[in-house]
């Protein structure tokens, strides 16, 4: 009985006393010296770990992935990331880039729009420089171009999409042919251009206008 109360003080002293940080989880040892940067093609690595400059010497062990997602929010083009911690001090994260699919110019500034709509700062890639150019307000692109999508839209032969305060769109085609849809119900429009476009009695036309319901006018 008394060998068993000894014992169970013994647990509760160090139950009181316990701290998880024991001293050779602070050992500097575990401190971050290497920091890598995996699956990004957009951007460039060292451009990633000059904003997480700050980790170099934190422990590995305590990280605060907070602090490493606050550092990271202001760079539009990381959809998302993720953290492997590798013992005992190297930090590896794993970056999805966004995929842009449109340059939106609005006013003097540009803009990429992602494939699941959200703004991108702009800067000069190269394999980007063929995207289809969004004028005007780009807020409701995203669902026209889901709309396109939807109806297999040749989306390839799309030059520029220009937006109007009246809430309709222009599609201008690298043809030159120009779509000029109705403020509502323009899926209509769009299949309708789409079973005319082979017709060889359209080929002469270069705007199909379907702002009037139930017209299209050909100039």
């Amino acid at each position: 009985m008394k060998k068993s109360l000894f014992w169970l003080i013994i647990f509760f002293i160090f139950l009181t006393t316990y701290t998880p940080k024991f001293n050779f989880i602070k050992d500097s040892h575990l401190n971050i010296k290497k920091i890598k940067i995996d699956n990004n093609s957009i951007l460039k690595s060292d451009e990633i770990k000059k904003k997480l400059n700050f980790l170099y010497n934190e422990n590995l062990f305590f990280l605060n992935i907070g602090d490493v997602a606050d550092n990271l929010k202001n760079e539009t083009f990381i959809e998302s990331f993720s953290i492997k911690k590798i013992y005992p001090n190297t930090l590896k994260l794993t970056i999805v880039e966004k995929k842009p699919i449109a340059v939106l110019q609005n006013k003097k500034k540009k803009f990429y729009i992602s494939d699941k709509g959200s703004i991108i700062n702009f800067r000069d890639i190269e394999k980007y420089t063929n995207l289809p150019t969004v004028f005007g307000n780009g807020e409701n692109f995203y669902t026209l171009y889901n709309d396109l999508q939807n109806i297999q839209f040749p989306l390839e032969k799309i030059k520029s999409y220009y937006f109007f305060e009246s809430g309709r769109w222009d599609l201008v085609m690298y043809d030159d042919k120009v779509i000029k849809l109705p403020n509502q119900d323009y899926l209509f429009s769009l299949k309708n251009f789409m079973k005319s476009k082979n017709n060889r009695n359209f080929n002469n036309y270069k705007i199909f206008d379907y702002r009037i319901k139930d017209q299209i006018i050909l100039n």
